[in-house]
């Protein structure tokens, strides 16, 4: 399995500019409409918590509530952090925690809002795309960072080892034994791919190019070059696995 890791590793990392290319289109769309730094986070915290199969509605109601009707206006990262994670070192590891701890969110959607700040200020997406002027261009190496683990990941993972039980700390903890910081936000990549090679639910997911699944993404490259060129880099991905 690890020598398969690796190669996963290595095929993302070569590979980043596809998806980085989607990423872009996604958070403009979250973004660009919204003009201070309050609507902007907010927009995000919106779109994120949406991604959940089965959001608890009752308590993300609570936190919406606390974070729009207070008298805060989260002009930067740090007041950011004080809001959810009061204390907090000034980086992602007090963003996940802190989500984490919010009502409503869980380790997937508290990893992925901690992921997403860091795109939006790395210096690697649209300088208009920044929401604040303090949060860290680099993770540190001291800080910890963690990949949004969800169906579509376990699943590559099952299909890497179906022995062990994998879960959101499962894969987490296996990664961080080789990979850190900048190194487990590379394997955000690995959502991309494994969305587009499956096919079915459950157990029962088929490891193969999903075209229609690529035409739901709304942020995808239609052109039908750039369509072939993907469903080529797939069959390499799907290579791994064999």
């Amino acid at each position: 399995m690890t020598d398969k890791i690796e190669k996963l590793f290595k095929f993302i990392s070569n590979n980043r500019k596809y998806n980085k290319a989607l990423q872009e289109k996604y958070y403009r769309s979250i973004i660009l409409p919204y003009k201070n730094e309050k609507e902007k986070i907010i927009s995000l915290l919106y779109h994120i918590a949406n991604t959940q199969s089965q959001p608890k509605i009752d308590k993300l109601s609570e936190f919406y509530r606390s974070i729009i009707t207070e008298d805060n206006s989260l002009k930067s990262f740090q007041e950011f952090i004080e809001k959810i994670n009061p204390n907090g070192k000034s980086n992602f590891e007090s963003v996940y925690k802190g989500m984490l701890n919010q009502k409503g969110w869980g380790p997937k959607t508290s990893a992925l809002i901690s992921k997403s700040i860091f795109h939006l200020h790395n210096g690697k997406y649209s300088e208009n795309l920044k929401i604040w002027n303090d949060v860290p261009k680099l993770i540190d190496e001291n800080d910890s960072f963690y990949l949004p683990v969800d169906a579509v990941i376990i699943a590559i993972f099952k299909k890497l080892d179906n022995s062990i039980k994998w879960d959101f700390n499962k894969i987490n903890k296996t990664l961080e034994t080789k990979y850190k910081g900048q190194q487990i936000e590379v394997w955000d990549d690995l959502w991309f791919w494994g969305f587009i090679t499956q096919n079915g639910s459950g157990d029962n997911r088929a490891f193969e190019w999903n075209e229609n699944k690529y035409w739901v993404l709304k942020e995808s490259d239609k052109d039908k070059m750039k369509i072939e060129e993907i469903k080529n880099k797939c069959q390499e991905f799907l290579e791994i696995f064999n």
